[in-house]
């Protein structure tokens, strides 16, 4: 674990998994009851994070990134394929799943990520930038008509006051993020550091380290530069929804 994660956890931010308090307890040389009631605790308090509802369809390494997504201010992320999960329609996630993890559980799969949209519409809603490359837009998933319905609902989220949307048009050629997708994730407070996440098929990074944060804001504010403005992008936004048959 690195100290940043720690670091987490001792100032309450996020909750300890029980295994995480099992390995700590034997560290420090606690057994038997008095470490049994420490782990009970662990796992109450993990109860009051609502993903834990959905334990059988997300994983260990999910679960954490959607507590920190939870506790955040701004999500800073770019996307290359597919619509961010947190903008997502449940039709288009469903299609999402089928693509990529078939139709095992599918059902709690779409619940889990529809309930994560709830941060957008809370009272103090987290704020999301992002920009979207053009191909997001122009990859069919599901009908014609269930595309143009999540192509509404993306321009919808675009007018909300929280959400910035930017699409990177073909046209910029190259840019800094041709690697891959990612998410800046700051938090309220000010002492908390911001960091990164990634993920792949399997696994999710969280990445902390001062040098490497920096990396990712400059790339996003290129990004930035190098997309529409965020009224040309919800103009290129509806013209695609309406040109869908």
């Amino acid at each position: 674990m690195s100290p940043g994660n720690l670091g987490r956890i001792e100032s309450r931010e996020v909750t300890a998994r029980p295994v995480v308090v099992r390995a700590a307890l034997a560290l420090y040389g606690v057994t038997g009851e008095d470490a049994e009631v420490l782990i009970d605790l662990a796992r109450g308090a993990q109860e009051r994070g609502w993903w834990q509802n959905y334990g059988e369809v997300m994983p260990d390494w999910f679960s954490f990134y959607v507590g920190l997504e939870e506790e955040a201010a701004t999500l800073a992320t770019y996307e290359s394929e597919n619509i961010p999960g947190l903008f997502q329609t449940e039709s288009y996630a469903r299609t999402i799943f089928r693509w990529t993890a078939g139709e095992e559980n599918i059902d709690q799969k779409v619940a889990a990520r529809l309930r994560r949209q709830q941060i957008l519409y809370r009272d103090d809603p987290v704020h999301v930038i992002a920009v979207l490359n053009e191909a997001v837009l122009l990859r069919q998933l599901g009908s014609a008509e269930e595309f143009r319905e999540q192509l509404e609902h993306l321009a919808e989220l675009a007018e909300l006051p929280n959400i910035t949307i930017q699409v990177l048009p073909f046209a910029a050629g190259g840019h800094p993020s041709m690697t891959g997708p990612y998410v800046l994730i700051s938090f309220p407070d000010a002492l908390d550091e911001p960091v990164v996440y990634l993920d792949n098929f399997t696994r999710g990074q969280v990445l902390e380290e001062p040098e490497h944060v920096s990396e990712y804001q400059t790339a996003h504010a290129k990004l930035q530069d190098m997309a529409l403005a965020p009224e040309e992008s919800l103009k290129m936004i509806r013209e695609l929804a309406g040109s869908i048959g």
